[in-house]
């Protein structure tokens, strides 16, 4: 397959793409390799920042990476998928259909925008179902690892805050496992194999809910933002416990006094509307949705007699407030019978998937 080597997954909120740099190229491919090639590579490894909105996540690249026989660096980018004209728009600029590669996309983006691709770059992509691809680029970088160090991580006690530690683990036996996959909406798979899954459910309640809900209830304008807000909010200033109910625990059916009984339930009043910080809006909403997103896996795992749950998507971005809660609902409402299991490259498996489809299409050809 000819270089520039990329996978891409246009989500709802953000697109993912995955860029392979050889490292290994000789000087005859040096000298042979045509500018916009070169351009196109220097551009992407020597910035961390593209436009005003693209990030290179700089801490995820996989170094020394080989794959089809070709030794490089994967890198990881995102950007809003508001910015895609602007993308496509570089695309033409840097004359991207001379290099005749293919472009292979997953998401909904990959339909969505189809067209734009092809009337304003002049490029066809091949698009690819997510689900697969999201499952095909996990396993393949849990396998590689991630530079030396494990890919796959969970929490060790995570019933007891002020000893909850991160703890790296591997997916050996990763099947069957629950897959979680939270972006925008949420997905809920369960995997037997690498080719044997199904789409159990899913929840329309997912990061976008989240960041939509908290630039409503307090004014914020990005996911970081509202995040910050959130570390500094307190939840059970908004939302109505067990004990506002009964004045302690429910004994009879093991619900502790500071389990949520009703999220937002205080909002109903004005003496509390007026007395809360819009930190302990964005806090209850995250609180909100990840609970929700928490049951309905638990739900889910229960049903499907599935123990292990994997936890994917960009919502679990920088949001350790939701890796925790994930990990300590799952453990306490399992009675201990079920891990929530957490992986470092989180929301970029869609990509991934998508570029090592672009390589299987060469080895077949």
């Amino acid at each position: 397959q000819a270089f520039p080597w990329f996978g891409m997954d246009i989500g709802g909120t953000l697109v993912k793409l995955v860029y392979f740099e050889p490292v290994d190229i000789t000087a005859e491919e040096e000298q042979e390799e045509v500018e916009n090639l070169k351009s196109i590579r220097r551009y992407l490894t020597s910035n961390v920042a593209y436009g005003k909105t693209g990030v290179r996540d700089v801490h995820l690249e996989l170094r020394n990476l080989t794959m089809c026989g070709r030794t490089g660096n994967l890198h990881f980018i995102r950007f809003p998928t508001q910015a895609m004209p602007r993308f496509i728009q570089m695309g033409r600029d840097k004359n991207f259909s001379s290099l005749h590669t293919t472009l292979c996309a997953t998401g909904g983006g990959a339909y969505k925008f189809e067209n734009d691709f092809r009337a304003m770059a002049d490029l066809e992509l091949l698009k690819l179902d997510e689900l697969d691809c999201l499952i095909r680029g996990l396993l393949f970088i849990d396998r590689m690892g991630f530079n030396g160090h494990p890919e796959c991580y969970y929490f060790q006690n995570p019933s007891d805050p002020d000893n909850c530690v991160k703890k790296p683990c591997n997916l050996d036996n990763p099947f069957p496992m629950l897959l979680v996959n939270i972006g925008s909406g949420v997905s809920i798979l369960a995997v037997y194999s690498e080719d044997n899954y199904k789409r159990v459910t899913g929840t329309s309640l997912g990061g976008g809910t989240f960041l939509g809900l908290c630039c409503l209830l307090t004014g914020c304008e990005t996911f970081e933002e509202a995040l910050e807000m959130a570390s500094k909010g307190d939840s059970k200033n908004v939302d109505k416990l067990v004990k506002d109910i009964y004045g302690g625990d429910y004994e009879r059916f093991g619900l502790q006094g500071s389990a949520v009984a009703s999220s937002f339930g205080h909002m109903m009043c004005k003496e509390k509307r007026d007395s809360i910080s819009k930190e302990d809006l964005a806090r209850a909403t995250l609180v909100t949705i990840t609970n929700n997103i928490g049951s309905i896996a638990r739900m889910c795992a229960v049903n499907e007699k599935i123990e292990s749950v994997v936890f994917v998507g960009n919502f679990l971005r920088i949001n350790t407030v939701s890796t925790k809660l994930l990990a300590y609902a799952m453990d306490f409402w399992s009675k201990g019978q079920l891990r929530a299991l957490f992986l470092e490259h989180e929301g970029y498996f869609g990509a991934v998937g998508a570029l090592m489809e672009l390589l299987k299409t060469t080895d077949d050809s």
